[in-house]
C-alpha cells in the first residue's frame, strides 16, 4: 500500500473511506458508548433549536406585549435549556474521549506489536526516527478521527433541528437563506484538501526531526569529539524551519475557512434581514418571529463553521492514518514467518546444505554454497578477512534473515520449521554490540526470563567474573545501568551478556567478535568468562584476532562469501594460504609468534 501524496481524485475518496473504515473498527468495542454520546448529541441540538425557538415569546410577550407571566416562565425555560445543553455536552465529550484514549492505547499497542515481530530488513530499511513518530505522533492524530466524525453529525443534527425552527418561522425566507448553504460547502471541500496535503507533510517532515534528534543523540559522543555542535545545530533548525513552514500553510488555511465561511452566510443573513425588515414594516410579520427566525439563521451557519472545522481536523488524522495503516495493513511489511515444530533441547545436529544470501536490495552474495557440519560439543572457530560473510553466516541460524536458496538443518529439521521462540531461546548469542537496557542488573541479566533463583543468578555473575564488580556497585545488582549500560566500562557490560548467557543456558552458544573492542586487560578477564561459558557447550565463534581462537577444534576460513579450508590450527598454517597470511598480519616472527605457537600446544594439549 502506497501513501497518497497527490491532490484528491476519486480513488483518494476511496482510500479516505477505507481508513474511516479501518479506524472505526478499533472504536466498534466502544458502540454503546458511541450510541450514548450520540444521544446525548441530539439533547444539545434539541436545545440549540429550543434556544432559538425562545427569541419570538421572549421578545413578543416580554418585550412588546409586556406580558408579566411570560418574564416569570421564559428566563426560567431560557436557563434550563442551556443547562441541558452543557449537561449533555458533558456527556457527549466525555464517552467520546474516553473512547478516543482506549483506541489510541490499543493503536499504539498493535503498531508496536506488529513492530517489534518485522524482520530485521525491515529495520535496517526504516529510520528508528520514523518508527518512534508513526507510533507517537500519527497514532495520536487518529485518535480525533472518530470523535469529530461524530462532531459532524451533532453539527448536522443541530443544523436540521435550527432549519425546522427556521422553516416554522417562515417557510419563504428559510427557502432563499438554504439556498445560499451549499455555497459554504466549497469551503469546507477546498481547505480540506489542502489540510490532507499538509498534514502529509506535516507529519513526514515530523518523523524526519525525530531521527535527526534520536541520531544525534545516540552519537552524541561523535558529536562533540570533531566539534561539529554547531553544524548539528543549523542542520535541526534548517528541518525545523521547513516544520514551521508547512505548518504556517496549514495555519493559513485553517485562518482562511472560517472567515470565507462567516463572508458567505453575511450574504444569506443580509438578505434576510433585507427581506425581513420590510415585512415587519408592512406589518405582515412580527419583530419576535422575525428574530426568532433570524437567530435560527445565525445559529445555522455556526455549525457550518465548526463542520469547517471539524473536516480539517479529520483530514489531518486521515493523513496519520495513511502512515499507521501502511504498517498494520500492508502486504510487503509482514512479520516473519515460522514453523510450528518446538525445538528442545540437546543440539544433535546442525548442516548448513548449499547455502547461498544476499542481503535486501544488496547485488552481491553475502554467502555462496556454504556446506558446513557442526558437530555437538565442539567449538568451531570462523575466521577470515572483513566482509568474507562470517556474521551473515551465523545470523542465519535464528533466521535474523532468510537464505535464498540452500537448507539450515537444526536437529534432523530445516531451522524455518520451527517456531521463532523455541529456534531462538536454543541459542545464545553474545556479540561485539554490548545490547543492555535502562534498568537494573537484575534484569538485564534475567531478560527474557522468568522466576530466576536468586542464587542461580549470583552464580551465573561470579562464573562471568561479574559478581564482584556489581556488588561494589551502591546498590549491588539493584543498580541501573543507564541506556545502554552507559554507567559501566566496556568490559563490565560483555560481562553483564555473559552472565545473560549463561542463565539462558543454551545448547548452542553464538560468539560474534565478543572481545575486539575491549582493550587487553578487559579482554582477559572476559576471555575467562567466555571459556566458562563454552565448557560443555557447543559453540560457533567469529574472532578478528586469532590469538582468541587457537584452542577451537576446528577453523572455519572464510572469504568472499565462501569457506576456503576448515581444519585446526597447525593443520590449516601449514596448507591454508590465506589463513597463514591472517595469521602473520596478527603475529611478529620469532619470539610473539613462537609464545602464541606454545599457548596453542599448552590449550591442545589440556583439550
Amino acid at each position: 500500500m502506497t501513501i497518497i501524496k497527490k491532490p484528491f481524485t476519486k480513488e483518494d475518496v476511496k482510500t479516505s473511506f477505507y481508513f474511516l473504515r479501518r479506524i472505526a473498527h478499533y472504536f466498534k468495542p466502544y458502540k454503546i458508548r458511541i450510541i450514548f454520546s450520540v444521544v446525548a448529541m441530539g439533547f444539545v441540538a434539541s436545545c440549540t433549536a429550543a434556544a432559538a425557538y425562545l427569541v419570538q415569546p421572549a421578545l413578543d410577550q416580554i418585550f412588546i406585549n409586556k406580558d408579566k407571566q411570560a418574564l416569570m416562565v421564559i428566563p426560567f425555560l431560557v436557563v434550563l435549556v442551556f443547562a441541558l445543553k452543557g449537561f449533555f455536552r458533558v456527556i457527549q465529550t466525555y464517552q467520546m474521549q474516553y473512547c478516543a484514549l482506549r483506541v489510541l492505547e490499543e493503536l499504539r499497542n498493535d503498531l508496536q506489536a506488529k513492530m517489534i515481530r518485522l524482520p530485521m530488513s525491515f529495520f535496517e530499511q526504516s529510520q528508528v526516527g520514523m518508527l518512534m513518530s508513526r507510533i507517537i505522533n500519527d497514532v495520536n492524530l487518529i485518535r480525533s478521527s472518530i470523535p469529530e466524525v461524530i462532531m459532524l453529525i451533532r453539527e448536522i443534527m443541530t443544523m436540521f433541528a435550527l432549519i425546522f425552527v427556521a422553516f416554522y418561522r417562515n417557510a419563504y425566507l428559510a427557502t432563499w437563506a438554504i439556498l445560499v448553504l451549499p455555497l459554504a460547502l466549497y469551503p469546507v471541500i477546498y481547505f480540506g484538501k489542502k489540510l490532507r496535503k499538509v498534514g502529509r507533510r506535516n507529519q513526514a517532515k515530523i518523523a524526519d526531526i525525530s531521527t535527526l534528534l534520536q541520531e544525534l543523540f545516540s552519537g552524541v559522543k561523535a558529536v562533540k569529539a570533531f566539534a561539529m555542535e554547531g553544524a548539528e545545530t543549523r542542520r535541526f533548525q534548517g528541518h525545523n524551519q521547513k516544520l514551521v513552514h508547512i505548518a504556517l500553510r496549514g495555519a493559513l488555511y485553517n485562518a482562511l475557512s472560517s472567515p470565507v465561511m462567516e463572508f458567505i452566510g453575511a450574504l444569506g443573513i443580509g438578505l434576510v434581514i433585507w427581506y425581513g425588515g420590510t415585512q415587519v414594516i408592512a406589518g405582515e410579520s412580527t419583530p419576535g418571529t422575525f428574530f426568532s427566525f433570524l437567530t435560527a439563521l445565525i445559529m445555522l451557519y455556526e455549525p457550518f463553521k465548526r463542520i469547517s472545522k471539524s473536516n480539517m481536523v479529520l483530514q489531518r488524522a486521515l493523513a496519520g492514518a495513511e502512515r499507521v495503516f501502511e504498517i498494520l495493513d500492508s502486504e510487503e511489511i509482514r512479520e516473519e514467518d515460522q514453523g510450528r515444530a518446538v525445538l528442545t533441547p540437546p543440539l544433535t545436529e546442525l548442516r548448513f546444505e548449499e547455502v547461498n544470501f544476499a542481503y535486501p536490495g544488496a547485488r552481491d552474495m553475502a554467502l555462496r554454497d556454504i556446506s558446513l557440519d557442526v558437530r555437538p560439543g565442539e567449538r568451531l572457530a570462523i575466521v577470515g578477512p572483513s566482509g568474507a560473510g562470517k556474521s551473515s553466516l551465523v545470523q542465519l541460524i535464528p533466521r535474523f534473515y532468510q537464505s535464498q536458496s540452500g537448507r539450515i538443518i537444526l536437529n534432523g529439521r530445516a531451522v524455518d520449521e520451527y517456531t521463532l521462540e523455541s529456534l531462538r531461546r536454543f541459542i545464545g548469542i553474545v556479540s561485539q554490540e554490548t545490547i543492555l537496557f535502562n534498568t537494573s542488573i537484575r534484569d538485564n541479566i534475567t531478560y527474557g526470563m522468568e522466576n530466576v533463583d536468586e542464587s542461580r543468578l549470583q552464580e551465573a555473575a561470579r562464573i562471568a567474573y561479574a559478581y564482584d564488580f556489581i556488588t561494589a556497585l551502591p546498590r549491588g545488582f539493584d543498580t541501573v545501568i543507564g541506556e545502554r549500560g552507559v554507567k559501566l566500562s566496556g568490559g563490565e557490560k560483555q560481562r553483564l551478556t555473559i552472565a545473560r548467557a549463561l542463565l539462558k543456558d543454551p545448547p548452542l552458544l553464538i560468539l560474534d567478535e565478543a572481545t575486539s573492542a575491549l582493550d587487553t586487560q578487559s579482554e582477559r578477564i572476559v576471555q575467562k568468562a567466555l571459556e566458562n561459558l563454552m565448557a560443555q557447550r557447543t559453540s560457533m565463534v567469529i574472532a578478528h584476532r586469532l590469538s582468541t581462537v587457537l584452542s577451537a577444534d576446528r577453523i572455519v576460513v572464510m572469504e568472499d562469501g565462501r569457506i576456503r579450508d576448515i581444519g585446526p590450527h597447525r593443520e590449516l598454517y601449514a596448507r591454508c594460504p590465506l589463513y597463514h597470511k591472517l595469521y602473520q598480519m596478527q603475529f611478529d616472527e620469532g619470539d610473539d609468534r613462537q609464545s602464541n605457537e606454545e599457548s596453542w600446544d599448552g590449550a591442545a594439549n589440556e583439550e
